[in-house]
């Protein structure tokens, strides 16, 4: 029997209209990457399956050993980029899908590690007590996932609290949505590696 498979679901598809800078939030520079760059290069370093860059309202230079699933639909929410990952999930036979988002650069591998290998039908990284990302979506759940709307995995969770673990997880998920965020995630970035 074949070992199973879990997808790895990066989610990079929103146009970031809350970020006043030159480009794309997800493009702006931090440390010696991008916004972009470091969360899709902790995803990798997490060594849990193939990754996947859900993209929409822009595209992004990304190493070739990553898949770019385009979403159409991406205005519509953060759904219908959870639903673009499942789609390619199931087309590569995937079991899992474990999906995080873009703006956050502070997510370790270890976390994607921690979610990815927790038996739980959904697990949720937590940090400080605080539910975050990635979230890890088991194949038996991917029915019942929103299709619109910017709700991701927190409605099923609340209906099926039963197939719910929460994962304690280093780092932070704290999310670049404007320029001061994009600042204050520098700082911490550089308190961590001095």
């Amino acid at each position: 029997m074949d070992e199973p498979v879990t997808l790895v679901a990066v989610l990079a598809a929103g146009a970031g209209s809350r970020f006043t800078g030159p480009d794309h939030k997800l493009r702006a520079p931090i440390g010696n990457d991008t916004v972009l760059g470091r969360s899709v290069a902790a995803a990798l370093a997490a060594g849990v399956g193939p990754v996947a860059v859900v993209t929409g309202a822009t595209t992004f230079a990304l190493p070739p050993s990553v898949t770019l699933v385009a979403n159409p639909d991406w205005a519509r929410g953060l759904a219908t980029s959870v639903q673009a990952a499942i789609a390619h999930a199931r087309h590569i036979g995937a079991t899992s899908l474990v999906v995080g988002l873009g703006d956050q650069p502070l997510v370790l591998p270890e976390a994607w590690v921690a979610v990815a290998k927790c038996p739980s039908t959904i697990a949720v990284a937590t940090y400080d007590g605080q539910r975050g990302n990635p979230v890890k979506l088991d194949a038996s759940c991917w029915d019942e996932m929103p299709h619109v709307g910017d709700e991701g995995a927190r409605d099923i969770m609340n209906r099926h609290p039963e197939w719910v673990t929460e994962v304690p997880c280093p780092g932070t998920a704290l999310d670049v949505d404007t320029e001061q965020d994009l600042a204050h995630t520098q700082r911490l970035l550089e308190g961590r590696t001095n």
